[in-house]
């Protein structure tokens, strides 16, 4: 499981008349907001026609839910998933319908709806009852932190749905060398997101030196130059992708900090042949995702940076 998840909302959970009293919606909504702006992402369904509905006056929508769509549109966590049934829903069960088939082509952690529509379309766990969210499987799922083992296959995982939809990605680990083996998982990663337009703005940062202790060499920015080139350019180039490299004095910390989630990792991108090596990974707030990208702004002064530049 991710640490950041998607779901479907189908139309009616926004309904003002859903809601017995104005408050009930209000602390509803105050419970998603929580989620939607730091876990997860909302699916919009056939290329933002399900947000189109909620600029028609034809339904009163509760404030709340429509403040809770637009920061999530100004926080870049919408989904664009394009048309998976043939007709555009008129319904609030055919939007359930629609989010349902996108679900079976591409996997959401869940669907949140009414138990009218649940009712209608049948039990299912991918379903969640907005008024019992509490003890809804595609809900409770969600975790802070998550186990998994240091193999790349394991990394594309739980990455593909941040590289997929952010348009910020820092990698953030201060040994990753493209020429180690070790970390021959990180080229598949950044090629998640080709094809993608726009092309998302892609970091790595990584010190100047290699080894510890007395076995510390200073590697001069010429040889980072060539070295990043030679393992990364061609695949680059070839999807007119390029990623900006950042050499620095001195860190220790390793993170994935994108602009809808931060994740720190123990291990950091390296990965090991080992079955039995795990290493754990946790989100972390927005609030210390920012203090870390703002950390390697290079006006920060944070940190010395030695030398920056594009590959390929």
């Amino acid at each position: 499981m991710s640490l950041l998840y998607e779901y479907a909302l189908t139309p009616d959970i926004f309904d003002k008349s859903f809601y017995a009293h104005e408050d009930v919606g209000t602390a509803r909504f105050e419970h998603l907001k929580d989620v939607f702006l730091e876990e997860a992402l909302a699916r919009n369904l056939r290329n933002g026609e399900w947000l189109s509905l909620f600029k028609n006056d034809a339904r009163l929508w509760h404030h709340r839910g429509i403040e809770l769509i637009k920061k999530m549109a100004k926080q870049n966590r919408l989904c664009s998933a394009s048309p998976t049934l043939p007709n555009t829903p008129d319904s609030d069960v055919d939007w359930c319908k629609e989010g349902l088939a996108s679900h079976r082509i591409k996997p959401l952690t869940g669907i949140i709806t009414s138990h009218h529509i649940i009712d209608e379309v049948g039990a299912d766990p991918i379903l969640g009852d907005m008024a019992r969210l509490g003890s809804a499987p595609c809900w409770v799922c969600r975790s802070n932190s998550v186990r998994l083992r240091r193999y790349s296959a394991d990394y594309e995982i739980h990455l593909h749905l941040v590289m997929n939809t952010a348009n910020s990605i820092m990698l953030i680990d201060p040994h990753l060398d493209p020429t180690q083996h070790r970390y021959d998982c990180v080229l598949p990663l950044l090629l998640l997101a080709k094809r993608r337009s726009p092309m998302p703005l892609i970091e790595v940062h990584r010190i100047i030196s290699i080894g510890s202790g007395r076995n510390t060499q200073i590697i001069n920015q010429a040889e980072w130059e060539r070295r990043f080139r030679l393992a990364w350019g061609t695949a680059l180039n070839d999807e007119n992708m390029k990623v900006e490299i950042f050499i620095w004095d001195d860190f220790h910390d390793r993170y994935l900090i994108a602009d809808n989630i931060g994740i720190k990792m123990s291990n950091g991108f390296d990965v090991s042949s080992s079955v039995n090596d795990i290493t754990t990974w946790s989100r972390i707030s927005r609030k210390d995702r920012d203090d870390i990208q703002r950390e390697f702004d290079p006006v920060s002064n944070r940190h010395k940076l030695w030398h920056r530049f594009k590959v390929p």
